[in-house]
């Protein structure tokens, strides 16, 4: 039954881990990536889709993303949608592509970036926490019933607390390696 908690527990901090990593990825840095634009919505036939999956997407320079539709009527809705973005690029077209020129980041503009790193890592760290906290309340539920014992809901929390700080100690280093990658020049 402690396992089952914290089988669970450890299966959320994974999948915040992952949900930051894919958050991050669209953070732009003075490189072009796939990740800025390719999970970006767009209003497609009726209904929200994400762009990879209107359109070949690919870099071939560093300052270059360039987005081939697959259907050339999309082109317009595509681009107003990057248009209305917060990537702050200005899209071009030439009827059949579009190209995105990622310009070089000013350095007030990568401080900003920074600070938008910290806050969606420090968001993660309280959705850490806030499981964490539902994972004692499962073990404390399971003590209460009589289904363990105080030494099990001991042993218990020390677990869980050891799988936060992992988790969290993990959360930091993405952020990190995010806001190095963002401070390059």
């Amino acid at each position: 039954m402690i396992n089952d908690v914290l089988n669970e527990f450890d299966a959320s901090m994974k999948k915040a881990t992952e949900a930051l990593k894919h958050n991050l990825a669209t953070i732009r840095t003075g490189r072009a990536s796939t990740g800025m634009v390719e999970h970006m919505q767009i209003d497609a036939y009726g209904a929200p889709m994400p762009l990879n999956q209107l359109a070949n997407i690919s870099v071939p320079e560093s300052r270059l993303i360039v987005i081939q539709p697959y259907d050339n009527t999309m082109i317009k809705v595509i681009e107003k949608a990057i248009q209305n973005s917060d990537l702050g690029i200005n899209p071009s077209n030439d009827g059949r592509l579009i190209r995105l020129a990622v310009p070089q980041l000013t350095e007030e503009r990568r401080r900003e970036m920074v600070k938008h790193v910290r806050t969606r890592v420090e968001d993660v760290k309280v959705s850490v926490r806030n499981q964490r906290r539902e994972a004692i309340d499962d073990l404390k539920q399971l003590e209460a019933e009589k289904l363990i014992n105080e030494d099990d809901l001991h042993r218990g929390q020390e677990r869980v607390q050891q799988l936060t700080d992992r988790a969290t100690k993990e959360l930091e280093q993405i952020g990190a390696d995010k806001e190095a990658e963002v401070l390059a020049v």
